[in-house]
């Protein structure tokens, strides 16, 4: 069973922070802004630290273990809720679908006007923490982690820069905005931490080269 239970009460004060930070910047220019902020750079590399180092196992993955999109708040599911929280100037109809607002992907550095062209990217992909331990988790579990929105887990950025990242690591994948790195492997190393998931000895590499340069 993952350790992220146990967790919970060291990590509280950090979710809270991030959620207030997240609520406060809901209407800001873009979506670094709106993502929780990750912990440190000092921090991750603590947590990368002890993190446990193992080969990823890839035999039975299947999308539908990680059910997705669940209703987050009134009539918005994860999906919506995402796209409101890190988009500027969003409307919404009664079913909670945005049909208007602008969204900057902190990927790419691009600016969409249509939600259509926005994917909400899980920043630690299903497949990567199938591999890496939440094949043992139960379905509702899977489920908890695919609609997090506690953690820096899920955010909105360009649909065809999303299905080009796929399941990859940063060992094999980073954002191409290079001011976003640091963010991105901070959260990265935040994730996994907080459930408990390995990293295998490349990605556990590149996490170490990026976060020394934070």
């Amino acid at each position: 069973m993952p350790k992220f239970y146990a967790r919970r009460r060291l990590s509280i004060l950090a979710a809270f922070t991030g959620l207030i930070a997240s609520v406060a910047l809901f209407n800001g220019p873009n979506a670094s802004a709106a993502l929780p902020t990750p912990v440190s750079a000092a921090t991750a590399r603590t947590y990368l630290a002890s993190l446990s180092v193992a080969t990823e196992v890839r035999t039975g993955y299947d999308r539908d273990l990680f059910p997705t999109w669940i209703t987050i708040s009134g009539t918005c599911n994860t999906r919506e809720y995402i796209l409101k929280r890190d988009g500027t100037n969003v409307v919404t109809n009664s079913a909670c679908t945005a049909t208007s607002g602008s969204w900057y992907s902190v990927y790419d550095g691009a600016t969409w006007t249509a939600a259509s062209d926005v994917d909400i990217d899980h920043l630690v992909p299903l497949a990567e923490a199938w591999d890496s331990g939440a094949r043992n988790w139960t379905t509702a579990q899977r489920q908890g982690f695919a609609n997090d929105v506690t953690r820096p887990q899920l955010l909105a950025v360009t649909d065809n820069v999303n299905q080009s990242k796929g399941d990859q690591d940063p060992a094999t994948w980073m954002p191409s905005l290079t001011s976003y790195r640091c963010t991105y492997v901070r959260a990265w190393v935040q994730v996994k931490y907080y459930y408990d998931l390995s990293v295998d000895s490349a990605e556990k590499s590149a996490l170490t080269s990026y976060l020394s340069g934070c």
